[in-house]
């Protein structure tokens, strides 16, 4: 199949490409033109994506990248720089679940690597990739949250707060590059069928959950040199197919 041309010759960076929403978004971008660099911890499944993407005409790095590893997530930036000398697109899929168990019986290290994934990698990352993304034309970057960041639900405290977390690290990024061509988005994808899903709800009837494709085929406009949006969590539902209202950055959402 023909790459199609709407991110014809874009770079893109995906983190959490191994699998989920992370691969679905990969595969995405890559059977739409772009070159994809896809991450992950490890590399055995990172090579099931790279063929997928090749069988569909489009073309793909990978690079094996512990997000835990904060000096690597450093290097990221002056590394793309060599090859590429911009970033055109970022989507930050990685993400854990952690611990669901009252907030007393939570561990400080299970705590700890729940907030080094889901809000320390992140901003690592930003930190990294800022002046590759400002290089382009229109850099954009998207966050993948959760409803979760706002519900008031008993025993999914690390995630919860990690994905508050993030949600106000993203905002404020966009708040910070309204001036510049980097627009940034927060996409909250509601129930999926991924691994997280089912751990977090093991024995769940899985027929409404949405496709990690749909809900990437969704996302994709928002990565588009053309998308204006700023700061926004835009929700997607599987029940309609469609998001909610996106919510402006430095409202409720």
């Amino acid at each position: 199949m023909a790459p199609r041309a709407r991110f014809q010759d874009r770079i893109a960076l995906v983190t959490g490409a191994s699998r989920g929403l992370g691969r679905s978004m990969a595969v995405a971008l890559a059977r739409e033109g772009a070159h994809v660099i896809i991450t992950a911890r490890t590399g055995g499944s990172l090579e099931d994506v790279d063929d997928e993407i090749r069988a569909a005409g489009g073309k793909a790095t990978i690079l094996r990248l512990d997000l835990r590893a904060g000096d690597r997530v450093d290097q990221l930036g002056p590394l793309l720089f060599q090859r590429w000398r911009k970033l055109d697109i970022l989507v930050a899929a990685a993400g854990i679940l952690g611990p669901l168990s009252p907030l007393p019986h939570i561990s400080a290290d299970a705590w700890q690597s729940v907030f080094d994934i889901n809000v320390h990698a992140n901003w690592r990352l930003i930190r990294t990739l800022d002046p590759l993304l400002k290089l382009s034309d229109a850099g954009r970057a998207l966050f993948v949250t959760s409803d979760a960041a706002q519900a008031e639900t008993a025993y999914w405290g690390p995630f919860a707060a990690s994905k508050a977390a993030l949600e106000a690290l993203g905002k404020t990024y966009a708040q910070e590059v309204v001036n510049t061509p980097v627009r940034v988005s927060l996409l909250d994808p509601g129930p999926m069928r991924t691994g997280l899903r089912a751990k977090a709800f093991p024995g769940e009837d899985k027929a409404h959950l949405a496709e990690p494709d749909a809900v990437a085929a969704f996302a994709l406009p928002l990565l588009l040199a053309s998308a204006t949006e700023n700061g926004a969590v835009v929700r997607y539902r599987a029940a309609t197919g469609s998001a909610a209202k996106p919510v402006a950055a430095g409202t409720d959402a």
